[in-house]
């Protein structure tokens, strides 16, 4: 945990989170994640990648305060043949929903030359005790698109995360690869990962020259 999830926790259990409080906090998270990825132009291959990598850990981060503060499970997707990750949330009917409470979580899309490769199997982290059980995620976390009748698009619900993240904190293993392969040119590819154990701060390695 953070220290600033420990700050905000010990000050709810205190005096409780107003709505302008945890808006507040949200707002100036997004504006530190557009920051980071403001001015690209003129940066070389390593610093973009990196930029690319350091955003991703500032939104992951603030939908992990958002889960702990509003006690609501979270989820992050990630669609690599699309170059996008976006956020879900589990509603109160245990239905994966996109979470649009901040723009910051909306589905993004790496530039060109950049690519995306989850990677939750083989981690040297997650051991055979891990709390958790891709099993029990698939049964209770899960949602199908079945039953859903072709053109009634509206009613189709979105896929389901590959990252689970609790309302205690607790994350499911991952590693996101980050990657910069320029199409054309003799600039080299650069890589940079993102790992996360079983809970934030999340774990960046980095500029790699393979993945």
């Amino acid at each position: 945990m953070t220290q600033l999830q420990r700050n905000m926790l010990k000050h709810h259990k205190h005096a409780g989170f107003t709505l302008l409080e945890v808006m507040l906090v949200l707002v100036i998270m997004g504006l530190a994640a557009s920051a980071i990825v403001f001015g690209f132009g003129g940066q070389d291959r390593v610093e973009q990648t990196k930029k690319q990598s350091q955003r991703f850990e500032v939104v992951f981060n603030m939908a992990s305060d958002f889960a702990v503060l509003n006690q609501q499970t979270l989820g992050l997707r990630i669609e690599a043949e699309k170059n996008t990750y976006h956020f879900l949330v589990l509603d109160d009917e245990q239905q994966w929903q996109m979470f649009e409470a901040d723009p910051t979580f909306a589905a993004y899309e790496l530039p060109e030359d950049f690519s995306l490769e989850l990677n939750l199997d083989d981690l040297p982290w997650d051991t055979e005790d891990s709390l958790f059980d891709d099993k029990v995620f698939d049964e209770q976390l899960s949602v199908s698109n079945e039953g859903v009748e072709i053109g009634k698009e509206e009613e189709k619900r979105p896929e389901p995360p590959q990252v689970f993240i609790m309302s205690s904190g607790d994350i499911t293993p991952f590693s996101l690869l980050f990657g910069y392969v320029p199409s054309f040119g003799s600039e080299q590819a650069v890589y940079f990962r993102i790992n996360g154990e079983d809970a934030i701060p999340l774990k960046r390695e980095g500029p790699l020259d393979a993945p």
